[in-house]
């Protein structure tokens, strides 16, 4: 069967690269409709054509669409019927990604953005597969072993990302018994693990962001007592795992966490860091609520280029349980790449990068 996909976030970076992926990979690649935001339509046709060539394939398997998740019928104006009709895969990955993220922002597009995705899905007679893409933060503050299978409430948040996220995946979660859906969530992103290429210094960058620019100092001292696992995911990974779960036929009516199995410490991977950037070893340690004391100075915190909110996640004891992941991704060979042996090409990445403006998040 010739599969007709859809897609919200484009042309962002996941979005686009799983394009490529389904393309690459066979699955019966017919057209994609591509969701775009009004301000991003010239951007969506560039990368369009990137694909285009890159993949050999022509324009006529591509229909950019203009509208926007936080509107009814997610503000297409034309063909809705047509496109209803023809659709048999849909991809939501329209977020807002972002740790500092205000409430009211969070909620409109997080929130209301997948419910108004869910209702237009619920319209769709030939649909197979509607794969929403979550976070495995959706855990909020819970700790201990976080299963695939659970989708708790926490006592609380670290921020509204998390928060908005986890109400998202509820809406989601719900229609499992009237939508053929498989819920991705990924631990925090990081860039190819070969290439090491990603399109934003975020998360573990900001780390590197705090390396770089105490450069001048004779030694780099530990951040606090880094005990905690971050779970650190290579973008390769996350779109290989998507295309061939969203195509699997076992994979309905699941959520998958894509994390990393063996995952390491805050400390180890700052120690990795700190040895690719100046081959040396941390000595020493800030305190971590000092640090946390110095980040609430705005221009401080915009000087090191670090996000306060990525500090909570050096101290949150949550381990990521994969094992439905592991196994069905088994079936394809598919595996998360060790970071210690892309730790070399992510550094190089970012500082061949560093002095490009796109690349880093505006620190609030």
């Amino acid at each position: 069967m010739n599969h007709v996909y859809f897609f919200t976030g484009f042309p962002g970076f996941i979005c686009n690269q799983l394009i490529r992926e389904l393309i690459r990979s066979g699955g019966n690649f017919k057209k994609a409709y591509m969701l775009v935001l009004p301000p991003q339509l010239d951007s969506a046709n560039e990368e369009m054509e990137r694909i285009c060539k890159e993949s050999n394939i022509t324009k006529d398997h591509f229909v950019i669409l203009e509208g926007d998740i936080t509107q009814e019928e997610l503000g297409i104006q034309k063909e809705q019927e047509k496109i209803k009709q023809e659709i048999t895969h849909v991809f939501h990955l329209a977020a807002i990604y972002d740790l500092a993220v205000p409430q009211k922002i969070a909620y409109e597009v997080n929130v209301k953005g997948t419910k108004n995705v869910n209702d237009w899905v619920k319209t769709l007679p030939n649909l197979k597969r509607y794969t929403y893409f979550s976070t495995a933060y959706v855990a909020g503050k819970r700790e201990g072993k976080l299963l695939e299978t659970e989708l708790i409430r926490p006592v609380s948040f670290k921020n509204y990302y998390e928060e908005t996220k986890f109400e998202a995946e509820v809406l989601v979660d719900s229609l499992k018994k009237e939508v053929p859906i498989t819920i991705i969530r990924p631990g925090i992103v990081r860039g190819h693990s070969k290439t090491g290429e990603t399109i934003k210094f975020d998360g573990p960058y900001f780390i590197l962001n705090f390396l770089d620019r105490l450069a001048f100092l004779p030694f780099y001292p530990y951040i606090g007592k880094g005990y905690a696992k971050i779970n650190l995911v290579p973008v390769d990974f996350i779109i290989q795992a998507t295309a061939f779960l969203a195509l699997y036929e076992g994979a309905e009516g699941k959520t998958y966490h894509l994390t990393d199995p063996n995952p390491y410490t805050a400390e180890e991977i700052y120690e990795m860091f700190v040895r690719e950037l100046y081959k040396k070893k941390p000595k020493g340690r800030i305190p971590l609520g000092l640090c946390r004391t110095f980040l609430t100075i705005v221009p401080l915190r915009k000087k090191l280029g670090v996000e306060t909110e990525a500090l909570d996640y050096f101290t949150w004891r949550g381990d990521f349980d994969c094992s439905l992941a592991v196994q069905d991704l088994s079936k394809a060979g598919i595996h998360c790449p060790d970071l210690k042996k892309s730790i070399s090409s992510m550094v190089s990445f970012y500082l061949k990068n560093k002095q490009i403006k796109r690349f880093h998040v505006e620190i609030r």
